[in-house]
């Protein structure tokens, strides 16, 4: 998981501590500062090692700020090759907006998500914040449940 801030990070260590996850499967990748540099840092560091391990894939954690075209953008600067091994997903606004709105604590919400998809449930995806994630949710989960979840 390549997160973009701290926020995200948390999140995302959150979701690794979930125990219906394998754990091991998945690294937290240290914070790119920003959305933009999210994807500069994929394009230009880590696409290239993934072409050398056909099964790694990775998950671009950013803050949507309320542009729902982001993830359009995003998606035009994945190289085709790699499309089906790249997933972003994020908060529609910012996570602190759904860490007030759900009252839980950064790490607790990625837990949180985890156990919705380790339950395949969507308590936590369906919040109006998250929802936007549903379509990449799915095709993520397809790919990669087999290897996560116990």
């Amino acid at each position: 998981m390549l997160p973009e801030d701290d926020a995200n990070r948390q999140i995302a260590n959150g979701f690794i501590l979930d125990l219906n996850l394998n754990s091991r499967a998945i690294q937290v990748l240290p914070e790119a500062h920003g959305w933009e540099d999210v994807v500069d840092k994929f394009t230009n560091d880590y696409a290239s090692t993934m072409r050398q391990y056909p099964h790694r894939m990775i998950a671009l954690v950013i803050d949507f700020d309320e542009h729902k075209d982001r993830l359009i953008y995003i998606n035009d600067q994945i190289p085709d090759d790699l499309k089906n091994r790249v997933f972003v997903l994020g908060v529609l606004s910012e996570p602190e907006r759904l860490r007030r709105d759900i009252n839980k604590d950064f790490e607790k919400i990625g837990e949180a998500l985890a156990k919705d998809c380790s339950d395949n449930t969507n308590e936590f995806w369906g919040h109006h914040l998250l929802k936007h994630n549903i379509t990449e949710l799915d095709r993520m989960i397809s790919s990669v449940k087999p290897f996560l979840f116990n």
